[in-house]
């Protein structure tokens, strides 16, 4: 049945579910919708009528956060046209980046940017004292960053960065401000609680974080946001999320990370309302044969690293559900058909190793060149299996 985006907000704010992930073509209206659902849980009459677009959106934090295309109108670029040698990045006024850069500074800001960016590529954010008739207020804000290539003791000097680079730029703010809000909201008790601002918030909402990565990288980053999720106590915080989307690759990823969420299309109608239609639990792109070519080539050419366990895993999880094993590492080698043995199987550590680095300082810095060589076995094990699947398949055919 037909419904109006005010409508459709309506029934994803009556779910009771952690996650809704929601997957529309451009121009089917996701951002209008992240506005509709704002409307219902902050709306313009709550204190936020007086403020332009970008600004209202991020205050609504005290009950609603959220990342559109309105978060990147907060930036914007002065280009020095006089001179051309000085671009930066403008910040309009906003408590959401002088919150996070003067409670946690930049230095999850930087390190969410370049692994995703070049690591060489430095953003510098610039620090002013806020001055209220005409007194220094003692608290800093951060008006602009300027963006160079450190390499050693060399520097490019300021820069223009690209608009894919910005706009990742733009999400590693949300992200990093994303990581401490549900760290703070994890902690039980309100007063233990390092701010308070945060304790009425309801939900996050995010519509297509990051549109210009290439497949590898987009993976990266919606494993990364799927596991922040997951780490968000929802018996502790009751914190919702609403994830939209027009990319199939980033929608499987996180079809397949939130089994269990409810997952919908948005259609837009002719006559200008629209659908949401819920997906079976199967995915509808064949993800997870997306993930086994990814594994293949990873294989063949040798460039393995930590997210690709990430994958195998993903595989495996599938694979044994649909065989019907009640556990993925029963289709490891040494394993299958051989259960109660109570150790952990060799192959299963390994895969663990790369998948349970959750916290920075604990992360394995890269793929050590045995892992590498598992790896290599492993996805030729899959591939064996798929094949025997298939063979299967004909003779049953």
């Amino acid at each position: 049945m037909s419904k109006t985006l005010t409508e459709i907000a309506e029934l994803l704010h009556a779910s009771d579910k952690k996650v809704q992930l929601i997957y529309a073509f451009n121009g089917t209206g996701k951002t209008r919708l992240s506005r509709e659902f704002k409307e219902i849980i902050a709306p313009k009459d709550d204190g936020f009528d007086d403020l332009d677009g970008a600004e209202q959106a991020l205050l609504s934090r005290h009950k609603i956060l959220y990342y559109n295309a309105f978060t990147e109108d907060l930036f914007y670029w002065d280009n020095d046209l006089e001179k051309d040698i000085d671009p930066k990045l403008r910040i309009q006024p906003n408590t959401f980046t002088d919150w996070i850069l003067r409670e946690r500074g930049d230095t999850d800001i930087i390190k969410n940017f370049q692994r995703y960016t070049n690591d060489k590529l430095m953003p510098l954010f610039h620090e002013k004292d806020v001055i209220i008739a005409g007194k220094k207020t003692g608290e800093k804000t951060y008006p602009e960053v300027t963006f160079s290539y450190e390499t050693g003791s060399e520097s490019s000097g300021n820069l223009k960065i690209s608009k894919g680079e910005e706009s990742n730029f733009i999400w590693s703010i949300f992200y990093s401000l994303l990581e401490q809000v549900i760290s703070i909201l994890n902690v039980p008790e309100d007063a233990s609680r390092e701010t308070d601002q945060f304790n009425q918030l309801q939900y996050v909402f995010i519509d297509d974080p990051v549109s210009s990565l290439d497949d590898n990288h987009l993976i990266e980053l919606a494993v990364d946001l799927a596991r922040l999720i997951k780490s968000s106590d929802f018996a502790i915080s009751g914190l919702k999320f609403i994830i939209t989307t027009h990319n199939p690759l980033f929608y499987n990823v996180l079809h397949n990370e939130f089994n269990r969420a409810p997952k919908f299309v948005l259609r837009k109608l002719d006559d200008g309302k629209h659908d949401l239609i819920e997906q079976e639990n199967d995915s509808p792109f064949s993800y997870h044969l997306h993930l086994k070519n990814e594994l293949m080539k990873a294989a063949d050419s040798g460039d393995i690293h930590k997210y690709h366990f990430n994958f195998l895993r993903n595989v495996l999880e599938k694979t044994s559900t649909f065989l019907g094993y009640e556990e993925w590492g029963e289709l490891l080698p040494g394993v299958k058909g051989n259960r109660a043995k109570g150790q952990v199987n060799p192959y299963a550590r390994v895969i663990n190793l790369y998948n349970h680095a959750k916290h920075a300082g604990h992360e394995v810095a890269e793929v050590e060149e045995d892992h590498k060589r598992v790896f290599k076995f492993l996805v030729k094990e899959i591939d064996n299996i798929y094949k025997g699947i298939r063979t299967q398949q004909g003779i049953q055919a």
